[in-house]
Parts: C-alpha cells; sequence; structure tokens
C-alpha cells in the first residue's frame, strides 16, 4: 500500500511539474525572404534614389509583383504621408518626394510590411488554466519599407519598424473563472 501511494505521488508531482509545457503558444509571420529586421534594412539602404531600377529592386528581395505582403499606396495616401503639411514648400522636400507629388499617377509607391512575432503564456498552469493570473511573453520584430518608382527606376526610399520586440502581457483576474461573470453582471448593474 506504502508503494502504490509512493507511485501515486509521484505521477501527481511529475502531471503537475509537466504543466507549464500545456500553456499555449502562438506565432504570426508576414512572410518575407529576410530573416530579421537588420536583413531588411541591409538590404533597402542597398537601394539608391535615382539609381536603382525595378530589377535590381527585386534582386535585393523587394519584388514589386511577387513579393508577399507587399501593398500598393493609391497617390492621396501618399501624399498625406510624404508631406503632410501644406504650409512647407515643396522645395524643402527631399527630391524624390518633390518628383513623386509632380509625377501624380505616373509614378506607384509600394510598401512592404514584414515580420515575425511569437507569443508564450508563461507561469502556472492552473492558476492560468482557471483564469486567475496569465502571463504572455511577446517576442520578434517588424520591418516596413517604402519605396517609390517611376519609370522602372526608384525615386525614393525610407524605411521603419521595430528591430526587436520584447513586450509582457499581465492580467490579473481575481474572481479566476467567474471574472466574466461578474464582469457581466457590472455591465447590467450600470445600465
Amino acid at each position: 500500500m506504502s508503494s502504490l501511494r509512493i507511485c501515486l505521488s509521484l505521477a501527481l508531482w511529475m502531471g503537475l511539474t509537466a504543466c507549464a509545457s500545456l500553456l499555449p503558444r502562438g506565432s504570426t509571420e508576414n512572410l518575407s525572404g529576410f530573416t530579421s529586421f537588420e536583413a531588411a534594412r541591409s538590404a533597402i539602404e542597398q537601394v539608391k534614389p535615382y539609381e536603382t531600377t525595378t530589377d535590381q529592386l527585386k534582386g535585393l528581395g523587394f519584388d514589386l509583383q511577387a513579393s508577399a505582403n507587399v501593398r500598393q499606396i493609391p497617390y492621396p495616401e501618399v501624399i498625406a504621408r510624404l508631406a503632410p503639411n501644406p504650409s512647407v514648400p515643396l522645395a524643402m522636400l527631399d527630391p524624390g518626394i518633390r518628383d513623386r507629388i509632380e509625377a501624380r499617377q505616373a509614378c506607384r509607391a509600394y510598401e512592404f510590411t514584414w515580420g515575425r512575432q511569437s507569443s508564450q503564456r508563461e507561469g502556472s498552469f492552473w492558476a492560468d488554466f482557471l483564469n486567475f493570473r496569465r502571463r504572455t511573453e511577446i517576442s520578434g520584430w517588424r520591418f516596413q519599407g517604402l519605396v517609390v518608382v517611376r519609370d522602372g527606376v526608384v525615386l525614393f526610399r525610407n524605411y521603419g519598424g521595430e528591430p526587436q520586440i520584447k513586450q509582457t502581457e499581465r492580467q490579473s483576474n481575481p474572481l479566476g473563472p467567474l471574472q466574466p461573470a461578474g464582469e457581466a453582471a457590472g455591465a447590467l448593474i450600470t445600465r
């Protein structure tokens, strides 16, 4: 009988310590040919306005037609982004932006949005499962590149994003599994 208790205790202990592996994990990926923000940044910095052609752009990993997660930006949105303040004289703008504005529909602007993000719940399985306490660790990177093209030549390029995403989301529910019911009752009372 004593050995049965020891075996059951051991099995229970092993089950509880392995519960952390039961917590949810997830990931999001905006597909690209780049494995990091730095790789995408390095590639777009090789693009030289008024020199780089669309074929060369494609060779750098920025295929205007076949790349995933590329968006063609309409003319009014480009103007709102690149020249948001009408009081700034045209002569004060970057030459590529100025030529883009003057060319109107003869130019095309493309936005590349790439990245990877993963999330992993941490902490006690039971506190998470019973909705008392949840902690999620989020990591990854996000890149946005803007390229303006006219007649097969790049006029302007710019980039931004988040080279390193590190976030922690915490949620605490004192009522645990009853928390949603308490919130619903509170909403009914305040009506």
